[in-house]
């Protein structure tokens, strides 16, 4: 289950588009938010402390970059890679810093804290990680691995809250006891095409694994779907005609386009394990609330 979580956002400035620092309740640490043009004459004493730091780069790709790093004075090491992109040292120039700092890390833990973090960030591969190598091999205490766990847990909160899905997967699938999908799972079947899919709060995600056919009809689907598909079939994304990685489309019609190559209706097209139609159950589920809301009307 989960719970409800209190964050404290602090526009340091008053504006969004400067220093912001993020807090949870009954937590010691804290995340602060920098735009890379203020990192020069920032003179907070808290970025100057042991933490680990995440910094995004647009490179007008489907994927943008992120860089993850640890330090004993953060302000210090960000500060050290402008100078090194300057120098021609680094080849990729971030615009924002993400920075996570608490009480009593010291460099053991920021180590664990960028392994674990790059790894995920690797498995979620919402964005191309940018480091190249990190300590894997930390000696630490098993009370001080499960301290470091749970501030992992709460670095995830903080960087999704503050708009970066850097560590957020697109998909939160467990496999039933017995094997089978999540109840939740749609599925398409149009001849010999198979494929899967789920509604998310971010839109219609098509599982990996799911057929894609090798022809599509530029004049019936959407611009849009048509380059999605192109991208995907020359970056691998699409291998022997089957993704081969989650992909996140809009829209279930838009997924359904994606994957037959002509235009069709997702809500008619998707359907339950059981056979019941996406626009079914949405229709079920809209006839559902106000019977809802008058029974609480009532309690």
């Amino acid at each position: 289950m989960a719970y409800g979580k209190s964050i404290e956002l602090f526009l340091a400035n008053g504006t969004a588009d400067s220093l912001v620092t993020a807090e949870l309740s009954n937590w010691n640490g804290k995340a602060i938010k920098i735009p890379r043009i203020e990192v020069g004459s920032c003179e907070r004493e808290d970025i100057r402390c042991a933490g680990v730091y995440f910094f995004f780069c647009q490179n007008g790709d489907d994927k943008d970059d992120v860089y993850i790093g640890e330090s004993e004075n953060v302000h210090e090491r960000l500060c050290q890679h402008i100078r090194d992109f300057n120098a021609d040292k680094e080849l990729y120039e971030w615009n924002t810093a993400v920075i996570f700092i608490g009480r009593d890390l010291n460099k053991a833990l920021i180590r664990y804290l960028e392994h674990k973090l790059i790894c995920t960030a690797r498995n979620v591969n919402r964005y191309n990680a940018l480091t190249k190598n990190s300590y894997s091999k930390t000696v630490m205490k098993e009370s001080q691995v499960a301290a470091m766990d749970e501030f992992i847990d709460n670095i995830k909160i903080l960087i999704n809250a503050l708009g970066y899905k850097v560590l957020e997967p697109l998909t939160n699938i467990q496999t039933k006891s017995d094997g089978s999908d999540a109840d939740n799972i749609l599925y398409l079947n149009v001849g010999s095409v198979e494929a899967r899919g789920l509604l998310t709060s971010e839109g219609f995600v098509l599982l990996a694994g799911s057929d894609v056919k090798n022809k599509a009809s530029e004049k019936s689907i959407s611009k849009s779907v048509m380059s999605l598909r192109n991208k995907c079939f020359e970056s691998g994304i699409i291998k022997d005609f089957k993704t081969v990685e989650d992909i996140i489309i809009s829209s279930s019609s838009y997924a359904a386009q994606f994957v037959l190559g002509n235009s069709v209706s997702g809500p008619k097209i998707w359907k339950n394990k059981d056979g019941i139609t996406l626009r079914e159950l949405e229709e079920k589920e809209a006839e559902n609330e106000p019977q809802m809301k008058a029974t609480l009307d009532k309690e």
